[in-house]
């Protein structure tokens, strides 16, 4: 079984509605779950909010987070799920924020992505460095994580 069809089988077996906050992968974790027939029984909405005017407009984003931490960092990452929760009718989200490449910094490398998770027990992040892997592969690469981060949730693992 496909990991997008067996998170879509563990939210329907919890009741949960999903919503995807995403930047660097431009709406690919909404895609692989609504390429599954039935995932409308779960999947509420998703959201690419691409520039930071699209992540303050549509998720909440604070620009003084913005400032403090810019878009690719655990901060925005959470702030982005919780605005995905607050704007949707979903019980869990998942937000991707991140450098697909070509190009970083020595600050935030090629390959540095951020996720956030939100639901009935809060939010929690995490940053994933997966290398100058080239732009697709980082975005799949992520693309792939943030499932796993939904299943997770929603299986307790």
């Amino acid at each position: 079984m496909s990991l997008p069809v067996t998170v879509l089988e563990a939210a329907k077996a919890r009741g949960m509605m999903i919503a995807t906050a995403e930047s660097c992968t431009g709406g690919m974790v909404a895609a692989a779950l609504t390429d599954i027939p039935g995932s409308s029984a779960v999947v509420d909405r998703g959201m690419v909010t691409y520039t930071n005017a699209a992540k303050i407009e549509m998720l909440g984003v604070a620009q003084s987070t913005l400032d403090a931490h810019g878009a690719v960092s655990e901060q925005i990452a959470a702030e982005m799920a919780s605005g995905a929760l607050k704007h949707s009718h979903a019980q869990l989200a998942v937000a991707i924020t991140g450098i697909a490449g070509p190009g970083g910094s020595d600050h935030k490398p090629e390959g540095r992505v951020c996720f956030g998770v939100a639901g009935p027990d809060g939010v929690t992040t995490q940053t994933v460095e997966f290398g100058a892997l080239g732009r697709a592969n980082v975005r799949a690469a992520a693309r792939d994580h943030a499932l796993g981060l939904l299943l997770g949730a929603l299986t307790g693992i």
